[in-house]
């Protein structure tokens, strides 16, 4: 593979701009595909993204969309500097940020102007334009009028629908989901962009202070979608969410309103890895039905 895609990466017109490859070497990747920094010959350093072309065209709208509305002053989306097509599979080519586990008070404000940067836009729809990813699952296009038919007929039903693999049948979760629906429809968010896959691995902070986001399944939703996630699996600080609260506080409820939205996610992780995930699932699922049936 090594060979294969340094063949293609000096073979993709100006990419290198008669730069030579000095080093390739595969790093830490996520699930969806593996990863690899490319050092130049003038001393730039290149972060290459191997997957399945269809999960890395979804990756690239996302990634677009996250920059179009992001402020660089405070946060960096990667640019993608090319897509080449290595027989099966395709690599997304992008600058290399060096990042760390800095102050994540940037970040955190960073992704509140973000988020209302693109609320500003008037946008009167939630969802998507096409099929696309959340890890390795499925994450279904199209578009609904309002927040809860979106999260529930867009998310929560997939998700639900899969699990039947697994052993979750309807009747553990059919009649919560016009609810849940209303529920949230009575909060009645603006949509805004967001990330949409926003755990600690796709998020970092630059050497100059300045946040990252990588990896997106982006869509048009409830902002707290974001937040809600930032609080599943940890690694946000008390400094993130002092930066998101000093640029776009909260609305009143969005603490009651984050098991819901994160059920998304262990849901997903319980159709893709099984294990406590598919329990986690079933404990929220029979917590909703003895508060609100």
């Amino acid at each position: 593979m090594r060979d294969e895609l340094e063949q293609a990466l000096m073979a993709a017109g100006d990419l290198l701009a008669g730069r030579q490859i000095m080093d390739l070497s595969p790093v830490g990747g996520g699930s969806v595909g593996t990863s690899w920094r490319v050092m130049l010959s003038d001393g730039e350093a290149l972060f290459v993204k191997l997957a399945r072309p269809d999960q890395l065209i979804a990756e690239q709208s996302g990634l677009a969309a996250l920059r179009h509305w992001a402020d660089p002053k405070l946060i960096e989306v990667p640019q993608v500097l090319a897509c080449l097509r290595l027989g099966s599979r395709s690599a997304l080519v992008m600058a290399w940020w060096p990042s760390g586990r800095g102050d994540q008070f940037q970040l955190g404000r960073g992704l509140a102007r973000l988020h209302r940067r693109s609320a500003q836009s008037n946008p009167r729809r939630f969802g998507w334009a096409q099929d696309g990813f959340i890890g390795l699952g499925p994450q279904p296009g199209g578009w609904c009028e309002s927040w809860g038919e979106a999260f529930t007929q867009l998310r929560l039903r997939p998700q639900l629908e899969l699990a039947r693999d697994w052993g979750l049948v309807e009747t553990d979760w059919e009649s919560l989901l016009s609810p849940v629906m209303d529920w949230l429809n009575r909060h009645a968010p603006q949509p805004c962009l967001v990330h949409g896959d926003l755990w600690a691995g796709n998020a970092a902070v630059l050497e100059d202070g300045r946040g990252l986001l990588i990896d997106p399944a982006s869509w048009w939703a409830d902002r707290e979608v974001d937040l809600a996630m930032t609080q599943l699996f940890g690694g946000f600080t008390r400094r993130f969410w002092e930066g998101y609260q000093q640029e776009w506080p909260l609305d009143d409820g969005a603490e009651q309103r984050i098991e819901v939205l994160n059920l998304y996610h262990v849901l997903n992780h319980a159709n893709l890895f099984g294990g406590g995930y598919q329990q986690q699932s079933r404990n929220i699922l029979k917590e909703l039905r003895r508060d609100w049936l």
